[in-house]
């Protein structure tokens, strides 16, 4: 329900009453019409009530995880800035967690345990929603394995449907449940839940692991060079985004694109003819009352990463073994240079 309140400034803001575990919060919206994908008109006041309706869903895939909010005050066409310490004027009921980056910093973010608290983070101009693969209670072991499906120029989506399945049936082989959602761009997002016994750098390797076997099976669709002049027109296994503080847009959290564009859980069967771009702030929660939620459930369907580190073990004795991290982080045990190839003195010079 929402209903209309005055503001100091004498422009109409909109207080929508939200549903959630501890009874009905009042959240306002200031604002309310202000345009955020203007190529389609959709406002301030439409993406928080698109949050209302897909909360149940957008909490369970998101919740319980520290969460990064990229911030768009003007809208999609305006600056945009990343908020990872929690913005002023946070109200109570929103949870945080203490967060150690990879510099060594600590401070908390903000949790998601509600529907209200996505809609509060939208009052603050968030558009896109950037969770953790980590619980907030054990943020050093990532409960998800994530894998980023990333088609590079000259290639698109549907290079990136080719792969997935055959990146589901390495993840099977290894022992894991994988799920697929729409990345709200151009490629594909592939979680698996995993036991959180593992930290970052585990995970990671996991992540190479099974990327490196995506590129054996398709060596002229896949890669996973990290520097793109190697990558050429093919499909980029984005492993850096498993990553300590990586994060990548959520399950049912919009994107800062034209269109309005969700990135959407899919059915593994629906995939081949899944149109990405009809996947909007606008049609998604209609979508979810009828057909459902593809990741209702995820987290009861954890796997161990043993097999996949396994085969990490396997290359690193073959003398593949670690490849860079992004430019900010500090030096990695093992980390080959971080120079491009092209950049790279010869031994001879």
């Amino acid at each position: 329900m929402a209903t209309d309140a005055p503001t100091g400034s004498g422009r109409a803001a909109v207080v929508l009453e939200v549903d959630g575990p501890d009874g009905t919060r009042s959240v306002r919206v200031s604002s309310p019409d202000r345009v955020l994908w203007p190529d389609v008109g959709v406002t301030k006041l439409e993406l928080a009530e698109y949050l209302v309706a897909v909360g149940g869903a957008f909490v369970e895939a998101n919740g319980d995880r520290p969460v990064a909010l990229q911030r768009l005050p003007e809208g999609i066409e305006g600056e945009e800035f990343f908020s990872k310490s929690p913005p002023r004027g946070v109200p109570a009921w929103i949870r945080d967690t203490m967060v150690t980056f990879p510099s060594a910093r600590r401070h908390p973010m903000l949790v998601i345990d509600e529907p209200a608290a996505a809609v509060w983070m939208a009052q603050m101009n968030t558009i896109v929603f950037h969770p953790w693969p980590s619980r907030a209670e054990d943020i050093d072991h990532p409960d998800q394995l994530r894998m980023d499906l990333d088609p590079q120029p000259g290639v698109g989506y549907r290079d990136a449907v080719r792969a997935a399945p055959v990146l589901r049936a390495i993840l099977e082989e290894a022992g894991l449940t994988p799920y697929v959602k729409t990345s709200g761009s151009r490629g594909l997002h592939v979680y698996a839940p995993i036991e959180p016994t593992h930290d970052f750098i585990d995970v990671r390797h996991a992540v190479i692991a099974a990327g490196r076997e995506l590129e054996r099976r398709m060596p002229t669709e896949v890669t996973t060079a990290w520097w793109k002049e190697e990558r050429g027109e093919r499909v980029f296994v984005d492993f850096n985004q498993s990553a300590r503080d990586r994060t990548i847009a959520g399950a049912y959290s919009p994107r800062a694109r034209p269109g309005a564009p969700v990135s959407t859980p899919l059915r593994w069967e629906e995939l081949d003819s899944a149109d990405p771009a009809v996947f909007t702030v606008r049609s998604v929660a209609a979508r979810l009352r009828e057909h459902g939620d593809p990741w209702h459930g995820m987290a009861e369907h954890r796997g161990a990463l043993d097999v996949l580190l396994g085969w990490w073990e396997r290359d690193v004795a073959a003398g593949i073994g670690e490849l860079p991290y992004p430019p900010e982080y500090p030096k990695m045990p093992g980390e080959p240079p971080r120079v491009q190839p092209s950049r790279a003195r010869k031994p001879s010079e």
